[in-house]
């Protein structure tokens, strides 16, 4: 149990107040409580009182502190400490909280409460805060199914999954009933886990509480393409067990059964009303305790908040509404008049990696509304902004695979746009106008009723308000104004409106690259430069603070590799690394890994053919030519990879980084060997480039290309770097670049010769990459730099700051010290440790590896052909298929066993 207290002696404690439940809700309201003593907050008017004139006693079931629910899945992976807030909260003067305790009665008239043990407790101030249980149908083996809702659940279920899987000697096959938030997140998590999911829904399409069906149809593909199956329309109707009760299946309403070792329920909340109940509390339509505006009860001195509240006859399971309840309590506590704002339920989050966000009127419900939608199914996208008949002032909005657009549309709920509502539609390549000048009474964010100009007098220091000193960076903003400290939709436009600012003001705006380094990207590369610092932890420890995150941990990591030239998962960087990095290869759908072999300028011998092609065909391996003219192997299971490189390494291939954040190719034409329009020999001018620059880390990949001509057969315009022959030399193009935001490259020079070509290109990247802000791309990298494409050319050809020789010097130095990292992982036994699947297992195979052959060649299997492959002695739901899990052995064999028809 954990219990952490401060006496009403200490405190002075007058008003005794006790909260039944110790959720989200319950931590929202002791905060409030604790505060008290500061300035009203925004949106909630009323006499700012001070925490010591209360004893706040928080009883709560489980032993832990208030935690966020909704980041459970994270707790499912992880086991990520999910608490909430700061925990000296709970040492505040007159703040409690009783761990592990459990009230069993309630006595309205005596104001007292019954613990489990026996003990008895005074209030003068009651407030539920209970929350709600998860729901369970009442179907026979219900018993034997598992709800998600606790910190226990999932640290069960994350347990049980591994331990099913050692049992029965291949993944659990999982079955979530309910296709909503949290269903979501559970199956998500599980799949993680190694688990086969499938989600059980009623709906026709996923969320169908939340979503329209183009948006459902679109996330179901989504969810889909991540390997879990979907069962929709149905529902269960029993748990299938055997007679020593364990789980078999799930029959469904269609007649049909679904395979099952693992059950779990997330169909919905019921509130926890039953003390209420018990005490006479009136009760809303459909359960929870009936409050009104106040959030005050049928019973004086009682209140309830959160999920347990039925406000207007309806109970919300969202976290805004909650929170504004606690504020309310809180202020009416101390004097104020506070009202409940409304029901506020733009959700916003990242389920399984899928972002999902809806708001406002997103189902169109308003009369005449007007529907502006962009979807993409293929892709998986879709977007939707509902507007009023004249297109002017928007209703709400759904986004699906990107919610970009949620941000900036969010605060502008009920307003007229400020453009047309298509060019909010980010998917379809709109870029909506910046946001940052919002008038100050828009709310910003929803989750705590923080308005825009609540931030901006936070900024400015405004005393008016009740700040004493201005709040100049991010942290301490989100801190003083409690703007995006919950689900954290809102901090891109916090940020946006603290630049903006700032600027206005003449002040500089920080460019720090995290929470953990002061220093942007680039001011870090030159300290570690100057310094000479070879590890993450001496990093840290001259500009760091914490233990680092997933922004500042992989930025590390590639200054190092560029710096130090050494095996980037050496010396503690793998840790730094992300998981294609650690592995050396590209993680795929199906958890298997690429072999990407460096060709380059795309020229290869036959022998060299053979090699790559017995290798694909020993190991079974998808194989498909590249648009960098590299030929890319697909399906390899991680304790092959070792393997494969050997046969490679040997026939002289080394890696080609298609893993990194580093060059991946350099991309030619024949030019003048044998093109009858070629004026230079772009192929070897390419050879040359690409062994020059190969494994150079950047801020982002990087690429080249070469054309021998101007008919620009090697599109190299479309290149980082672009070079294209002239009869003089060559033209050289940068900033250029494919992916989300297409940009062709811009002229830098031109008609070079050999030598001062390359000397130009190694300026340009190594400025780039010296000064290149995190993630950032070349096209964009040009754009943000003061004076842009002149200043670069100023930098590189006309060596304006002094650096030319100190940047040629430091390339030099990649070219003289780089190493292949698949040799250099051959020769080291401890690093070939890390390429096994299964640690008291390094020569078993994955099982959940599943795939099919198609056109004569192996790919992941769809969610559908999983299923049937994992079928067992229960029936599965839909046609059965004929596939089998991958059984390669960890060494060359002659392949997957055949797919093929049933009486092929």
């Amino acid at each position: 149990m954990e219990n952490v207290s401060s006496t009403p002696a200490e405190s002075g404690a007058s008003r005794r107040v006790l909260v039944i439940g110790g959720g989200p809700a319950a931590h929202r309201f002791a905060e409030a409580m604790a505060s008290r003593g500061k300035p009203a907050r925004p949106g909630y008017p009323g006499s700012p009182g001070n925490a010591a004139g209360h004893s706040v006693t928080v009883i709560g079931e489980e032993p832990h502190l208030p935690y966020d629910r909704v980041a459970l899945s994270r707790r499912l992976v992880d086991s990520e400490d999910l608490t909430l807030g700061d925990r000296a909260l709970w040492g505040s003067p007159g703040i409690r909280f009783r761990g592990g305790s459990r009230v069993t009665g309630l006595d309205p008239a005596a104001r007292t409460v019954t613990l489990d043990g026996g003990e008895t407790l005074d209030y003068d101030e009651l407030v539920f805060a209970t929350g709600s249980a998860a729901s369970v149908p009442p179907i026979p083996g219900a018993s034997a199914g598992h709800v998600y809702r606790t910190i226990e659940d999932v640290d069960f279920l994350s347990t049980e999954v591994a331990r099913l899987r050692d049992r029965l000697g291949r993944p659990a096959n999982v079955v979530v009933v309910g296709g909503g938030l949290l269903g979501l997140e559970a199956a998500g998590g599980l799949a993680r886990l190694g688990g086969l999911a499938t989600i059980v829904h009623s709906g026709r399409w996923l969320m169908s509480a939340q979503l329209d069906e183009g948006a459902g149809q679109a996330l179901g593909r989504l969810i889909q393409a991540q390997g879990i199956s979907l069962a929709l329309g149905n529902r269960p109707t029993e748990i299938l067990t055997s007679p020593t009760g364990r789980v078999l299946g799930v029959s469904l309403t269609d007649g049909t059964a679904l395979n099952a070792d693992l059950v779990i329920f997330s169909i919905g909340i019921t509130p926890r009303d039953e003390l209420a109940r018990l005490a006479g509390l009136d009760l809303g339509p459909r359960g929870g305790i009936a409050i009104g505006e106040d959030c005050a009860s049928s019973v004086p001195g009682i209140w309830a908040i959160g999920e347990v509240a039925s406000i207007g006859g309806v109970c919300v399971g969202l976290v805004a509404p909650a929170n504004a309840m606690a504020e309310v309590v809180a202020d009416r506590l101390h004097g104020g008049a506070a009202v409940f704002p409304g029901i506020d339920d733009a959700t916003k989050l990242k389920l399984s990696g899928v972002e999902v966000a809806s708001f406002g009127d997103a189902l169109a419900a308003t009369p005449h509304a007007l529907e502006v939608v962009y979807a993409d199914p293929a892709r998986g996208l879709y977007q939707k902004i509902v507007v009023t008949n004249d297109a002017r002032t928007l209703l709400g909005g759904i986004f699906v695979g990107d919610a970009a657009p949620y941000t900036s549309l969010r605060p502008l709920l009920g307003r007229e746009l400020p453009a047309e509502p298509g060019a909010y539609l980010s998917a379809a390549g709109a870029e909506p106008p910046a946001n940052s000048d919002l008038p100050d009474d828009v709310q910003l964010c929803s989750c705590n009723n923080v308005s825009v100009g609540a931030v901006r007098a936070a900024i400015r220091g405004d005393e008016a308000a009740g700040h004493t000193e201005a709040c100049t960076e991010l942290g301490p903003l989100k801190a003083c104004t409690r703007a995006g400290t919950q689900c954290g939709s809102c901090v891109p436009l916090v940020k946006k409106i603290l630049e903006t600012e700032l600027t206005r003001a003449g002040i500089e705006v920080s460019r720090a690259l995290c929470e953990h380094i002061a220093q942007s990207r680039s001011e870090l590369f030159e300290s570690v430069r100057i310094l000479q610092l070879t590890s993450f932890e001496q990093i840290m420890d001259r500009f760091g603070s914490g233990l680092g995150c997933d922004i500042c941990k992989p930025v590390i990591a590639s200054i190092l590799a560029t710096q130090t030239s050494g095996y980037i998962l050496d010396s503690g960087r793998g840790a730094l690394q992300d998981t294609n990095d650690r592995a050396l290869a590209n993680m795929q759908k199906d958890g298997t890994y690429s072999v990407v072999p460096r060709i380059p300028g795309g020229e290869i011998t036959p022998a060299k053919l053979r090699v790559i092609a017995e290798v694909a065909a020993d190991f079974n391996l998808y194989t498909k030519i590249t648009g960098g003219q590299r030929i890319d192997l697909f399906g390899a299971r991680l304790e092959q990879l070792p393997e494969i490189w050997k046969i490679l390494v040997d026939a002289g291939f080394e890696s080609g980084q298609a893993y990194g954040k580093s060059l991946r190719t350099v991309k030619s034409c024949v030019g003048s060997t044998w093109c009858r329009f070629g004026v230079q020999d772009s192929v070897a001018m390419a050879i040359n480039l690409e062994l020059r620059y190969r494994g150079l880390r950047a801020p982002h990949k990087f690429k080249l290309g070469v054309s021998g001509c101007a008919r620009e057969c090697a599109e190299a315009r479309s290149k980082d770097v672009g070079i294209i022959a002239t009869e003089l030399g060559w033209n050289l193009y940068v900033g250029g670049n494919g992916g989300f935001q297409p940009a062709h490259a811009q002229l830098l020079a031109q008609d070079l010769d050999d030598d001062t070509l390359i000397r130009y290109i190694d300026r340009y990247l190594m400025y780039y990459i010296r000064t290149g802000d995190r993630l950032q791309r070349t096209a964009r990298w040009q754009e943000d730099v003061d004076g842009g494409l002149d200043h670069v050319r100023d930098v590189v050809v006309n060596d304006s700051l002094g650096i030319a020789e100190e940047l040629e010097r430091a390339m030099l130095e990649h070219v003289g010290n780089y190493e292949d990292e698949w040799a250099a992982t051959l020769k080291d036994p401890e690093r070939l440790r890390r390429f096994r699947s299964f640690v008291n297992a390094p020569e078993t195979g994955d099982p959940a590896i599943v795939q099919v052959l198609e056109r004569g060649q192996p790919r992941p299997a769809r969610p559908d052909e999983r299923a049937a492959a994992a079928a067992g002695p229960v029936l599965l739901a839909g046609p059965t298929i004929p596939v089998r899990p991958s059984d390669r052995p960890s060494g060359p064999a002659a392949g997957l066993p055949r797919t093929e028809p049933i009486g092929a």
